[in-house]
């Protein structure tokens, strides 16, 4: 496989913009030394902080451009005023046009799904791209989609997710045969939704090869009772927020009982490589980095608030699905699975 992987960064996306940005792009290189960048964004703003970063700066090339898109904008306004030349679509545009392998922005959510859409296209048979990354659990790693993109889903949108999801968790966790599970206020095949139960009984007919585990509730996601979640956008973006709130007030409770007395400042002493262990695998800047699943080309989401270090990894899960030709095998996976005949059919033959 080749080593080198060009990527484009909306420089100008996210809270904090290119001043968190770059040096992150800078920190990547640590990781894949052979990347190449395209940096799209203002010259005011972008020139500055390159010249502070002399290695970054010899690994890219730079385009200026006036136009970012607000993280208060609404989709269809990115679409409409100024979508040829924002930040934003200047960077997936040079995914479509072939001169980047990858997209990467901690922009606007819905505009950045939008205008991927419109540029990238979707993989035949999907009718929404959704947004999908790893959460650390109880048994290792599991995969959730949708955390944003789609705010509401019908039954057919939740199985393609599904679909997508169990492709996903093939590809990159290695994974035959993954369980998939519906997120539900239940795990009673009469609770939920119209759309959750429609989808639950196409997935129990049997109309895919997924390995359906049925519904799922809130506390199963932690726990790793499934290998991937599949829920609306609305829901799966709230309840990712709520583990990372949960997952930042513990940390922070922690350190300050191991503050508050002096008994507890040795006892800290002792346990501080655990704890850092611990801290670590809790760090959701580890895992920042959502990939659209569905798009005819690779295009990953940062997380808008985010550090240097989390797009640094949302930087390296671009790059590590260029490396290991992630699109060629969705693409693959999704056809064969399409292809693939229902159980009642096999056992017709």
């Amino acid at each position: 496989m080749p080593d080198k992987v060009r990527i484009a960064i909306d420089a100008m996306g996210g809270d904090h913009g290119a001043s968190v940005l770059l040096p992150g792009a800078e920190i990547s290189l640590i990781r894949h030394p052979d990347i190449e960048y395209l940096l799209f964004g203002n010259r005011e703003v972008v020139e500055p902080l390159l010249d502070r970063l002399p290695r970054l700066k010899a690994k890219s090339k730079f385009v200026h451009t006036e136009v970012s898109i607000r993280m208060d904008d609404k989709p269809s306004q990115a679409l409409r005023h100024g979508r040829w030349k924002s930040s934003m679509w200047l960077a997936i545009d040079a995914v479509k046009k072939g001169e980047a392998d990858v997209a990467v922005s901690a922009g606007n959510t819905g505009a950045l799904m939008a205008i991927a859409k419109f540029a990238l296209k979707t993989l035949p048979g999907i009718d929404r791209p959704a947004i999908a990354t790893l959460f650390p659990t109880r048994r290792g790693d599991s995969v959730m989609l949708d955390l944003g993109a789609n705010l509401e889903c019908d039954a057919e949108n939740l199985v393609q997710f599904a679909l997508m999801g169990d492709v996903f968790a093939r590809t990159v966790l290695g994974l035959v045969q993954p369980t998939v599970g519906l997120l539900n206020v239940g795990s009673e095949d009469l609770k939920g939704n119209d759309a959750v139960r429609g989808a639950a009984a196409r997935l129990r007919g049997g109309m895919t090869p997924i390995k359906f585990h049925g519904f799922v509730e809130g506390d199963d996601i932690a726990a790793g009772t499934v290998d991937v979640i599949v829920t609306d956008g609305f829901t799966g973006n709230v309840a990712l927020k709520a583990i990372e709130g949960v997952a930042k007030l513990f940390s922070e409770s922690l350190r300050a009982s191991f503050h508050h007395s002096l008994p507890a400042r040795f006892g800290y002493v002792f346990a501080r490589g655990a704890l850092k262990k611990f801290a670590a695998r809790l760090d959701p800047r580890r895992h920042n980095g959502a990939m659209f699943l569905g798009l005819a080309g690779i295009a990953v989401k940062s997380h808008g608030s985010t550090d240097a270090f989390g797009f640094a990894n949302a930087i390296g899960v671009a790059a590590d699905l260029k490396l290991n030709g992630f699109l060629q095998k969705i693409g693959d996976e999704l056809s064969r699975l399409n292809r693939a005949p229902s159980p009642e059919q096999s056992a017709a033959l």
